[in-house]
């Protein structure tokens, strides 16, 4: 629904005092002076003092205004982003960045060694800022109207950067997930699910709730010390507490730079710090921050029940990456039928996607194909064999457990799409890592079977791979438990040593032709360097492009492929 602006508010909804309170904002005797009035060219920058005072000003005007409209203080962000929007002599153009400066908190003043070294590290790596940043478009401007929302300090807004460069499918090899990287006991405790279907880990929404949440509670454990408080969201409230126990006991300093915690914390609080530093101050540093809009970048829409993924993408008019994208809690081809029976869109795209789903038939919503169960089926194995679940299909049965009959017919639900229109549900993403190709791993694919008493250090020290490649390739961290008959793929180089001559030979004999390919829907740099037995550093190299960026339909790439035959 287009957004209500304030002008209109004013003209219509208000009373006649209040509506003074609107337009005496945006007088010019209310500019300060020290802003340049003019957008001429030649006309001097704006500087950051000049900005902020102009934010002040603004600031105290707006409060007052939420104050007499009685808004809470989410409305309050919305709204104050309506007001910014249009033609506001007080305020220059400002983006989401200057938004916010406005609710830094932190000393950042700090002068520490591990400051300026990850200062350094973030200076020497533009490319990567600029790439981790325009992944943070989708969701930036949620996370800093939530952390306004709980009067929270603006840095928190960047901790995603840290801990996952603003990725939410992010997994880490201490079993955390998402943008926020929650630990499963961490997620469980703040009632964030995850099955087959969904990962409250990686939901945009509810992580960030929780992690704002649980960040405000260490930040009152710690009685106000946000270094504290950041230091215990990653290595854990009671290692903090120990070592603050035992700085106390020997008579040294409490403060956080003068603790003794985990490498990793260590360097982890100065990371943000030195962000924080980038952010506030890009000019000092050479740098020039990526503007963001200071827009919502999605809408919420509410779906009532479970839809497939690929037909929510094409009610919405968008592809089904950015649904992923947006969505990437959702694991699989539909929705959870358990919910959330929600969906982020982009917002210029909420109308039609609200539109076209009230006259989409509830049939429609999924695919279905009947089966009629033979000898030795189970529900389990259907299941599997049609990406679904028994839930599911013992739901579309009206079935009470899990017992089925021979010759028995049963409605099963499946995906509306094929397989690569889903490239991006846990399965696709899984089947990327599995597919690497001999020449970017140096090994030979098989599948094993886990027996008792194996452990990914043993597989690992058995195949010559790291413990951390294997458990990744499986969707799995090196901590996770293996069970018996758990199937794993392994890019085994066991076997590198001893390949025949005939075989060495036989590889370097390579015809290398130039192949031109076209982007298709579903296409990632990964899919097509496994479909071309070329690495994903080589096409990115070939093509001048960022590795990174995420690939468009119909975009063309070059690509030097070996045709000397089956490999």
């Amino acid at each position: 629904m287009p957004l209500i602006s304030y002008k209109k508010i004013s003209t219509f909804f208000l009373p006649a005092s209040l509506a003074m309170v609107l337009t005496g904002c945006v007088t010019s005797q209310n500019k300060p002076q020290s802003l340049v009035e003019t957008t001429e060219p030649g006309t001097p920058i704006v500087s950051a003092e000049q900005r902020f005072a102009a934010l002040e000003t603004y600031r105290a005007q707006s409060q007052q205004l939420v104050s007499d409209l009685g808004l809470s203080s989410v409305e309050h962000a919305d709204r104050q982003t309506q007001w910014r929007s249009w033609d506001n002599p007080v305020l220059p153009d400002f983006d989401l960045w200057d938004r916010l400066l406005q609710s830094f908190k932190l000393d950042l003043d700090v002068e520490h060694p591990r400051v300026t070294a990850q200062l350094n590290w973030y200076v020497k790596h533009p490319r990567y800022l600029e790439r981790v940043f325009t992944r943070a478009e989708r969701y930036m401007y949620h996370v800093v109207t939530q952390v306004e929302a709980k009067n929270l300090p603006g840095e928190l807004a960047l901790l995603p950067v840290v801990e996952s460069a603003f990725d939410p499918f992010a997994y880490s090899h201490g079993r955390a997930s998402g943008m926020w990287q929650f630990i499963p006991s961490t997620a469980k405790y703040f009632g964030m699910d995850n099955d087959w279907w969904y990962d409250g880990r990686r939901d945009v929404i509810d992580s960030t709730e929780a992690a704002l949440s649980y960040l405000d509670r260490l930040n009152q454990r710690f009685e106000g010390d946000w270094l504290h408080a950041l230091a215990a969201y990653n290595s854990g409230g009671g290692t903090v507490s120990i070592s603050i126990r035992k700085n106390r006991k020997s008579g040294k300093n409490t403060d956080f730079w003068s603790l003794k915690l985990p490498d990793e914390t260590e360097a982890y609080v100065p990371k943000l710090i030195a962000l924080a530093k980038l952010v506030k101050n890009p000019e000092k540093y050479g740098l020039t921050l990526r503007p963001i809009s200071n827009q919502p970048y999605f809408a919420v829409v509410n779906t009532k029940a479970q839809i497939d993924l690929a037909q929510a993408a094409k009610l919405a008019d968008i592809s089904i990456n950015e649904l992923y994208l947006l969505n990437p809690g959702f694991s699989q081809w539909a929705t959870s039928p358990d919910g959330p029976h929600r969906l982020l869109v982009p917002i210029d795209n909420a109308d039609t996607f609200n539109r076209n789903l009230k006259t989409l038939p509830a049939s429609e919503r999924l695919g279905w194909q009947r089966y009629s169960v033979k000898s030795g089926d189970s529900l389990i194995s259907i299941a599997k064999s049609f990406r679904s679940t028994p839930e599911l299909i013992r739901n579309a049965n009206q079935m009470r457990n899990n017992s089925i009959r021979a010759g028995s017919k049963l409605l099963i639900p499946i995906p509306k799409a094929s397989a690569s229109h889903y490239a991006l549900s846990s399965g696709q993403r899984l089947k990327v890592k599995q597919g690497y190709d001999r020449s970017h791993t140096g090994g030979d694919k098989i599948e094993y079977q886990v027996k008792k008493g194996d452990s990914f250090w043993s597989l690992s020290r058995k195949h010559k791979v790291g413990t951390r490649e294997l458990a990744s390739w499986n969707g799995m961290a090196p901590t996770d438990p293996l069970m018996p008959g758990k199937k794993l793929i392994i890019w085994s180089k066991a076997n590198q040593t001893t390949k025949s001559i005939a075989q060495r030979s036989s590889s370097d004999r390579k015809v290398i032709r130039r192949v031109g390919y076209k982007v298709r829907q579903g296409d990632s740099l990964a899919r097509i360097a496994g479909k071309f037995n070329v690495s994903v550093r080589q096409i990115a190299s070939w093509n001048k492009i960022d590795s990174g960026k995420y690939l468009q339909p119909g975009q063309s790439l070059t690509l030097y492929v070996d045709v000397t035959g089956n490999r």
